[in-house]
């Protein structure tokens, strides 16, 4: 009988692991589309950089998950880091993982594009100034030092886990892991030269809704697969992930009309983000009228940051920091009010009863704030010492397509190139487009 047990127990499900490569592959869209998102954001000279600053994480971030990262993150259950024992992917199988009904291998690889898309999130924080290779060196290190040991203490067994911490899908590594990362980053990087003193303006707008859409298609695989089955929890996860960002968007179409009489192509894509954001820990732990209100509650401090932000003088390029930091802190608070065990078969929250619950949410949020906070300032001063971490002002004002890559994003073929009337008198001197 106990044989027959572990058999069931340990027996791969078709159907669960057909639905988790097809979640796999809709989260790693997603960060192609967050490259699309982040390019329309920025001024065009410097589009592709900005998308290449994303596409970079699949290669920087896949290896060194692949690598040791996972291992670090799923690997024992120790209170703060994981083991060693699925170091380049030792005994990672056809065999299902503990506790899951999909193959060993489908369950890294789904976890895998939460770290890509993570590292790719941060770069929104310092784009249009910082040198790819430093980034690129950046993205390595801060994918172990910080994304695998949150992801150990919220998914893999760590402390916050098994203190009762509830995280459905990524609300302290994958949210405010890279909203508090970007805030640091900005810090340590500084203010574009021109911020501050002229309109820095989005340089297409279609581009930003297309990205925000594409990332709120991937999101369903994102929510929807952090359940590792079709069961209620996914089910549940998948529903809310389509209720929160519909009323956020509504939310903010509203502040949009009080604050300015129109509402705004980029605040709507803004808000979608924002709603995904929002349900992402607490997907498979409300239940979806609460999801509902999440997302028009939530909206609003998002919002309020958004706008605030600009009179600071933190240039946090493309609000990282309240799309993902704030709606993420704001998301697994919420779960500490609001859970309800008869959805999700856990926990029930503080209007439910159980104050401790609420506890457990708020240590995890100050935690994951503080931690990716202050490990992302240091590795970045870290890395100032030994290479810069920007490019000079006078590339800048050529744009980073150009100097960073050769290349442009819309190439014009006229005032690309100044070249001096009387040959070898004078070098090639490129010159920066008006955008």
């Amino acid at each position: 009988m106990d044989s027959l047990i572990i058999a069931q127990v340990a027996k791969v499900d078709t159907g669960d692991t057909a639905w988790m490569m097809t979640a796999t592959a809709l989260v790693l869209l997603m960060t192609p589309a967050l490259g699309l998102f982040y390019a329309g954001l920025v001024r065009a000279k410097n589009s592709l950089n900005t998308f290449m600053m994303s596409i970079s994480a699949i290669a920087i971030a896949g290896f060194t998950w692949a690598l040791i990262g996972y291992s670090l993150a799923f690997d024992g259950t120790g209170d703060l880091i994981g083991g060693l024992h699925n170091v380049a992917l030792h005994d990672v199988t056809f065999e299902p993982r503990d506790g899951t009904t999909i193959p060993h291998l489908v369950f890294m690889a789904f976890q895998a594009t939460f770290c890509i898309i993570t590292t790719a999130l941060i770069s929104g924080a310092v784009v249009e100034r910082m040198r790819f290779g430093a980034w690129m060196v950046f993205a390595a290190i801060w994918s172990v030092v910080v994304y695998s040991v949150m992801a150990h203490w919220a998914f893999g067994g760590g402390w916050l886990l098994e203190g009762g911490t509830l995280d459905f899908a990524g609300g302290v590594p994958v949210e405010m892991a890279s909203g508090f990362s970007a805030l640091a980053a900005a810090l340590v990087v500084g203010a574009r030269k021109d911020y501050g003193r002229q309109a820095l303006l989005p340089h297409n707008g279609i581009y930003v809704v297309i990205g925000a859409g594409l990332l709120w298609f991937g999101w369903f695989g994102f929510n929807g697969g952090s359940g590792f089955s079709t069961g209620h929890s996914s089910v549940l996860a998948f529903t809310n992930t389509l209720l929160t960002p519909s009323c956020s968007l509504l939310a903010w179409f509203v502040m949009d009309l009080m604050r300015g009489r129109q509402v705004t192509a980029i605040g709507a894509a803004t808000s979608i983000i924002v709603g995904c954001v929002l349900i992402t820990p607490a997907g498979a732990f409300i239940s979806p009228g609460w999801a509902m209100a999440l997302g028009f509650a939530g909206a609003v401090p998002c919002y309020a940051v958004i706008m605030l932000r600009p009179r600071t003088r933190v240039d946090e390029t493309l609000d990282v920091l309240a799309a993902h930091g704030i709606a993420g802190f704001f998301g697994i608070l919420f779960i500490g009010f609001f859970a309800q065990q008869n959805w999700n078969e856990i926990s029930d929250g503080f209007v439910y009863g159980h104050i401790g619950q609420l506890g457990d949410q708020a240590l995890a949020a100050l935690v994951a704030a503080l931690y990716a906070f202050v490990m992302t300032f240091l590795l970045l001063k870290g890395l100032s010492l030994v290479m810069p971490l920007r490019v000079t002002e006078y590339e800048e004002a050529l744009g980073m397509d150009t100097v960073q890559h050769g290349e442009e994003a819309y190439p014009t073929g006229e005032g690309a190139i100044l070249v001096s009337p009387e040959a070898g008198i004078e070098a090639e001197v490129p010159l920066a487009q008006p955008n």
